[in-house]
């Protein structure tokens, strides 16, 4: 990683840092709707920062460190996490932003390092933890219909899965497309489609949504403090979407293993296509979570580090840098402009904004699933069934223990300490492939 990508990693932190200080924004759900009382002095710096700290700590610890470890991208759990706390934890503006600046640069210089500590260990860990990936698109592609198991029953859900299905084998037969995104694609329809339907249908029977009239006040003073805050807004998605085009930075569980295998496809034209694959998953899972982040935005007056997460699509799809900064702040300009509107869209239909949630259920199941089987491949690549055995071993282990890592980030740890295992045991003299 040169120079500049250090400066802008750097800058970014310290950005990011800076607006959590000022409750303009943050990367974590769970620490927005604490944000108010803050500002509104019904909480103190310490106490607000220790409730950031426990919420984040821990997909730090394993998400975070686990997903860089296992790619070679940063990701919005290294960076983003970290710059939190500081940001909500310290009273000054000034020292909030170069702490972060300072964690920015510790993440950078500290990866050169471990690569070189694992790529130097005689069995390779570091080039099958790549396998943890493989799963990752196929699984993923799948959300939209088990968010529909989730939410409209086994009727509506087997009716999907078959239009699903068909529409995936007729476009491996007659097309080039990848027919993962026809999936996402297809099921997204279903899905908007039925919630849509069901509300009409109740709307008929006399089953009305509840009325939300007397929250518009509300929502309309917390839209104005976004807008104001919108300039330091739209230098934050410009720099992300720099750093996403720069190749460095992953946006979502969802698209930093399928980047790291595409950064690797010699082709050019292979490399764009399988590129503009994961841009288009990358923005289903955006329109997935809008429904999450604009009602919160609303609802608290704090908006998310990586708004919509569409500025991610942007990196990715970018010819150039400057075009990606260009288009990064636009797009957080035209997210927070049509906040109020997506609002007013959601109250008439509840059953997508309830979407919302069965949506991110599907994709962490779906996730963890394929990360699960991924960490398999991965310590079959390094050790055959002795790597499977002490990589069992240690899922279970987390586990029982009541997961003190993360559920979706303990197949990649389990993976990097089988990794480290085996080495030491090869050292020893005690396993040979």
């Amino acid at each position: 990683m040169d120079i500049m990508n250090l400066g802008l990693v750097a800058i970014l932190c310290a950005m990011t840092a800076l607006i959590a200080n000022m409750s303009a924004s943050v990367f974590h759900d769970g620490i927005r709707p604490i944000l108010p009382q803050l500002v509104e002095g019904y909480m103190t710096r310490r106490d607000a920062g220790s409730v950031a700290f426990g919420l984040s700590i821990g997909f730090v610890a394993s998400v975070g460190i686990s997903f860089t470890l296992s790619t070679g991208l940063l990701n919005p759990w290294l960076l983003f996490l970290p710059t939190d706390i500081l940001g909500v934890m310290i009273g000054s503006r000034l020292l909030a932003a170069l702490a972060g600046g300072l964690w920015g640069i510790l993440v950078v210089t500290s990866l050169s390092g471990v690569n070189a500590v694992l790529t130097g260990l005689p069995i390779d860990a570091l080039g099958a933890l790549g396998e943890l990936g493989t799963p990752v698109m196929s699984a993923f592609a799948l959300f939209p219909l088990l968010a529909i198991f989730y939410q409209f029953g086994w009727k509506a859900g087997a009716l999907a899965g078959v239009v699903i299905l068909v529409s995936r084998l007729l476009v491996m037969k007659y097309t080039g497309i990848y027919p993962e995104s026809i999936q996402i694609f297809v099921g997204m329809l279903m899905l908007v489609g039925i919630a849509i339907n069901k509300d009409i249908t109740d709307k008929k029977n006399g089953i009305n949504p509840p009325d939300m009239s007397g929250m518009h006040s509300l929502f309309e003073e917390r839209t104005k403090r976004i807008v104001k805050n919108l300039p330091l807004l739209a230098a934050t998605g410009a720099l992300i979407a720099i750093i996403t085009n720069a190749g460095i930075f992953a946006g979502s569980e969802v698209s930093i293993y399928s980047l790291a295998d595409a950064y690797k496809i010699a082709d050019p034209l292979e490399q764009d296509s399988a590129i503009k694959q994961v841009a288009l998953s990358e923005f289903m899972r955006g329109l997935g979570f809008i429904p999450l982040i604009a009602t919160t935005a609303l609802a608290t007056g704090v908006y998310g580090v990586v708004g919509m997460t569409f500025v991610f699509v942007v990196g990715y799809l970018s010819p150039n840098i400057p075009v990606a900064a260009i288009l990064g702040a636009l797009t957080i300009c035209v997210e927070v402009m049509l906040l109020r509107k997506v609002g007013h869209f959601l109250e008439r239909f509840p059953s997508i904004r309830n979407a919302s949630d069965n949506i991110r259920n599907s994709m962490n199941t779906l996730m963890e699933f394929a990360l699960l089987i991924g960490g398999v491949l991965a310590v079959m690549k390094m050790g055959e069934t002795t790597g499977f055995t002490i990589f069992a071993v240690l899922y279970f282990l987390n586990e029982v223990m009541g997961r003190p890592i993360l559920k979706i980030a303990a197949p990649a740890v389990a993976a990097i300490l089988t990794g480290i295992i085996l080495n030491l045991l090869y050292i020893l003299g005690l396993f040979a492939l």
